[in-house]
């Protein structure tokens, strides 16, 4: 695989990467690429979460990447997760957490034995004073306010912030870049502050500055608090209306049944003909037309113009804004596309261990 082969490889279908030219530099110098990508234990597994990350780690994979999952324990704690000890966090992290990651990666066609995944916990105890001076010297080189700016990463507002603890959250994310050795770090946009953050206080403390790339954060699928969506705010918007662990219908789940996926589709926000802010518009797009030589077929009646078969993103939204294809014909289209793709991760959670833990954390997160 050629250098160029490998860059379109780890950057396509992103939102932000940081920089191109420094991580082509990184690509041409020959040194090995690591990645990583970190995830609270805050609830069950999503679209969002598993399959969309996992496609991505797909991608670092057949570019020759080292791909590493953090199981973030230490943050789920901090950020008051579950049950809000970390005991429960760290189990649950190995149980449930990283199952269901190797469910949706099966799904997204990524190699479960090339991903390491990694306890925060067990990081931090074997990293000893190491890691605890990266998180110090993270903090010394960033104001109180820029910290305080960095909590959104947290899926909180700045008033949210309850706790000096909380404070602690985004230096200890950045340390966790550091101490890794990894020199590519990954998330969805709504990690980037903190990303900065790592790379603006690299010199200062001495640590290489990471490789960032962003990747889209899929939309959930209720309708926005206010609609139209006004104009102006964007990131406020985006945050506002994507997928949620703690909204069940806004998202799927990579276990969902089929019974269930249909039904979210179903009740799912989908104007018709309008292609700004639609969900399941934003799903076609991002998860099913991924891949060149992906296609969505719409089965509907003759009366209704018969069979169609899309092969390209752009004819699909055409007639969708010239309401040529009909909001519900497209729900079960992408309903019964979803179905066959997560089959891997449903058969994966018949396992009674696994499904033991699914049971406990859906306990915990529907409190």
């Amino acid at each position: 695989m050629t250098n160029d082969e490998k860059f379109n490889l780890i950057t396509r279908n992103l939102e932000e990467t940081l920089t191109p030219e420094e991580l082509k530099s990184l690509i041409e110098s020959g040194t090995p690429l690591k990645h990583y990508i970190g995830f609270e234990i805050s609830g069950k597994v999503h679209l969002g979460t598993g399959l969309y990350a996992m496609l991505k780690i797909r991608d670092l994979q057949k570019a020759g990447v080292e791909t590493t999952v953090l199981l973030a324990d230490w943050h789920t704690w901090l950020n008051k997760k579950l049950d809000g000890t970390l005991g429960t966090a760290s189990r649950l992290g190995r149980e449930y957490f990283q199952e269901g990651l190797k469910a949706a990666a099966l799904c997204a066609g990524a190699d479960i034995e090339k991903i390491e995944f990694v306890l925060g916990s067990e990081h931090y105890q074997k990293s000893g004073l190491g890691y605890w001076s990266a998180v110090i010297k993270v903090s010394k080189a960033t104001t109180l306010a820029r910290m305080m700016r960095s909590t959104t990463i947290m899926g909180r507002k700045e008033g949210e912030i309850s706790d000096a603890a909380m404070l602690i959250y985004p230096p200890m994310q950045a340390a966790d870049i550091f101490t890794l050795g990894v020199n590519l770090s990954h998330a969805g946009t709504d990690q980037r502050n903190v990303h900065v953050v790592a790379r603006d206080t690299a010199s200062e403390t001495g640590f290489p500055k990471p490789m960032v790339i962003h990747h889209h954060l899929l939309q959930g699928l209720l309708k926005p608090p206010v609609w139209p969506i006004p104009e102006g705010d964007r990131e406020a918007a985006v945050e506002a209306i994507k997928m949620s662990k703690s909204k069940p219908d806004s998202a799927i789940f990579i276990h969902d049944t089929p019974e269930e996926i249909r039904r979210k589709l179903s009740n799912a926000f989908c104007p018709e003909g309008e292609v700004n802010f639609n969900p399941i518009l934003d799903w076609v797009k991002h998860l099913i037309f991924c891949d060149q030589d992906s296609k969505l077929e719409i089965k509907r009646d003759e009366k209704w113009g018969g069979n169609l078969t899309y092969t390209f993103y752009g004819d699909l939204e055409k007639d969708y804004a010239e309401k040529k294809l009909h909001p519900q014909d497209l729900k079960n289209a992408v309903a019964e596309w979803l179905i066959i793709k997560l089959e891997p991760a449903r058969k994966y959670f018949e396992d009674p261990k696994r499904k033991a833990a699914l049971e406990e954390i859906e306990k915990l997160t529907s409190r």
